[in-house]
């Protein structure tokens, strides 16, 4: 998602103006010259880009006849940005595909197949759940490149300070943000009005927005329904910060967690850079790691989030020899080393946890609650889901609608989604 990804439009429009994309755009390379592939990053400009950077010259060295053209596109505009330039048979030649992007490109056939080929020759390395995370309808269509989930983060010296520990339900997080704003004045819990955020209630309920095995709409289910309750209840009481539904509240509930004004928030890893910025955790260590509260059902769990490197299927067949050798070198276990001691971003590939990885307290702690990480249905309208439930949770999290009425409203939005699920 999301979630973080900072670029602005003005600086993308340049670079893809002044850039020629993959495919059938780059016919300049010269016979017997090196190739010239393009590569679209969909990180964050700042923290994360300058490292993908020096990879790419990195490669370009040790393989003189491939040029890669790097190009960062915000993420939020990129999911269309390249649907847009595969349909007219200008898109990049490697994409940095969010991982719920990759079946749905898949689909429309976009992406090539990479079972058997150079990139996926390490395929065993990589975590299996991310693999399968990564195929549509049997077959492989881009190499986990990063990872994440959501966590529940906090700040250490404020529980240790109200007497708390990091709490195992949601119950025991209202009471501890209770006794956290009785014993320290600051609040103890900020919750996100986003649909991604509101994810872990339904998880801990036994729930989704949909059944995809049974093509159900569950949104409005009795156990949806007690998932969103749990949330909404938990903007209201001692402790607890009232919902912010303005267009800057990632922002805000960020600000004040890295800046000690809130004693925790759910967040995932790609913050961690961000976190260390903050007053609050200039001792990294103070950085409180956990998986996310339980629901009723004693069931505890968050979205598998991340990207994967994916190949475009429109590309000449030089092109995607060069781009599977550029995505094996991007994914490698060194790579994946560099990225992760650079970015503070979580591997995808055991072999990558080295010591010098996992001595940053953010990443050990992240990789201990990765076990709880639910993958998503390999359902390529799924990532879409959350567009509903960004629309309709903050009405209902500032009192605009009902739960009732939001949830009723999400459900016929998504049915609109997926025409052929029941509700």
């Amino acid at each position: 998602m999301r979630r973080g990804i900072a670029a602005t439009a003005l600086v993308a429009s340049l670079a893809l103006a002044a850039t020629a994309c993959g495919g059938d755009s780059d016919s300049g390379d010269k016979a017997g010259g090196p190739v010239t592939i393009t590569w679209w990053d969909t990180s964050n400009a700042t923290n994360e880009a300058p490292t993908y950077k020096a990879l790419v010259k990195e490669f370009e060295a040790a393989n003189k006849n491939i040029k890669v053209n790097f190009v960062n596109v915000p993420f939020d505009q990129a999911q269309n940005k390249f649907d847009t330039a595969a349909g007219s048979k200008g898109a990049p030649d490697v994409l940095r595909s969010e991982v719920g992007w990759t079946p749905a490109f898949a689909k429309k056939g976009f992406f090539l197949p990479l079972d058997g080929t150079e990139a996926l020759a390490e395929q065993d390395e990589f975590k299996p759940n991310l693999i399968e995370q990564a195929k549509y309808e049997g077959k492989t269509y881009g190499v986990p490149f990063t990872t994440d989930t959501l966590a529940f983060v906090y700040n250490k010296e404020l529980f240790e300070k109200a007497g708390v520990e990091a709490p195992k339900t949601w119950d025991d997080l209202r009471k501890a943000a209770a006794t956290i704003k009785a014993e320290t004045g600051v609040d103890g819990y900020w919750g996100s009005t986003a649909g991604y955020y509101a994810q872990p209630f339904l998880y801990g309920e036994g729930t989704d927005m949909v059944d995809a095995g049974a093509k159900k709409i569950t949104v409005k289910s009795p156990e949806a329904e007690k998932a969103y309750g749990t949330w909404l209840d938990l903007f209201d009481g001692k402790g607890l910060h009232k919902a912010d539904v303005t267009a800057d509240a990632y922002a805000h509930i960020q600000d004040a967690f890295v800046n000690g004004k809130v004693a925790s928030i759910i967040q995932g890893p790609w913050e961690i850079t961000n976190f260390y910025k903050g007053s609050a955790f200039k001792d990294k260590n103070n950085l409180g790691i956990a998986t996310v509260p339980a629901g009723s059902t004693g069931k505890a769990g968050a979205p598998t989030g991340g990207h994967n490197l994916s190949v475009y299927a429109g590309s000449t067949k030089e092109k995607q020899e060069a781009a599977l050798k550029f995505v094996k070198f991007m994914t490698s276990a060194k790579a994946q080393e560099t990225i992760a001691l650079k970015n503070s971003t979580l591997p995808t590939r055991d072999d990558a946890y080295t010591d010098q990885v996992k001595a940053d307290p953010g990443i050990a702690g992240y990789q201990t609650v990765l076990s709880a990480a639910q993958p998503r249905p390999a359902l390529p309208e799924y990532s879409s889901l959350w567009g509903p439930m960004d629309d309709e949770l903050p009405q209902i999290a500032s009192g605009k609608e009902s739960l009732d009425k939001g949830l009723g409203d999400a459900e016929t939005a998504i049915a609109k989604l997926v025409p052929d699920f029941s509700k």
